[in-house]
């Protein structure tokens, strides 16, 4: 009796490694919401993009150490929420859409929203989904994308009402695009554990140093490339469908 209750009680309990990454993404997003309520815009993105990279660790280390749970993905969600929802929409509000009045917040409650909804239904479609890609852009790309573009201009010296346009375009253009059906290319069909070229070693450190050369500008460029190539991607595909569906069937033999 007392060895089923000690089984009862190991499976109530939760997986630490994995969820201590949870959690300190979620500190990070918090801490965003922090740093752009006091104005200080740079540190703000720059935990976002942080929140960004805990998010993909853990992830990978559930994966990696097979500590996969259904709390963690619900607690991963939640996490995302505010650190990939929450804080890019509070920050970018404070640092340049406040300018707009309503329309400021209605464009940053419009990204929130659209990230709750994201992470909605990726949970729902996490047994079905083909994982070699996303349906929508993924919550923590959108993110990134607004952060760095605060990281950019805050960077140098560039304040946010000299460029509301181009922030309430982003916004928008990101919160759309997280609720769309176009497909993005995904990481998680990758094996890591697996044996590589040694070249490929050498591209990663090399894009390490062009990172570094300029982090916010290339992370930006990065998102830019990414937010786009996905509804670039969708119409070369719906373009080769027509093409092949309007071909003549050859003849019989």
């Amino acid at each position: 009796m007392a060895e089923t209750g000690q089984r009862k009680h190991s499976r109530r309990g939760i997986y630490l490694l994995p969820n201590l990454f949870t959690t300190a993404a979620l500190f990070a997003g918090f801490y965003a919401i922090v740093a752009g309520m006091a104005d200080r815009f740079e540190a703000a993105a720059i935990a976002i993009v942080i929140a960004g990279v805990l998010d993909g660790v853990d992830g990978w280390v559930a994966r990696l150490t097979n500590t996969q749970s259904a709390f963690g993905a619900e607690y991963d969600s939640l996490a995302d929420l505010v650190s990939f929802g929450l804080a890019p929409s509070l920050v970018v509000y404070q640092w340049s859409l406040v300018n707009l009045g309503k329309l400021g917040w209605l464009a940053a409650f419009l990204y929130a929203a659209s990230t709750a909804l994201r992470l909605a239904r990726y949970n729902t479609q996490a047994g079905i989904a083909d994982k070699r890609y996303f349906q929508g852009l993924p919550s923590p790309a959108a993110a990134g994308a607004m952060a760095c573009m605060v990281w950019v201009f805050a960077d140098n010296g560039v304040a946010g009402n000299e460029v509301v346009t181009l922030a309430l375009g982003v916004t928008v253009f990101a919160g759309v695009l997280m609720v769309s059906n176009v497909r993005y290319h995904s990481l998680k069909a990758i094996d890591f554990r697996g044996r590589v070229p040694f070249e490929a070693v050498l591209m990663v450190v090399v894009l390490f140093l062009v990172v570094f050369t300029d982090p916010p500008v290339v992370l930006f460029s990065v998102g830019i490339i990414y937010g786009t190539s996905g509804p670039l991607l969708t119409l070369l595909h719906i373009r080769k469908r027509r093409a092949e569906r309007s071909a003549p069937e050859s003849p019989d033999e």
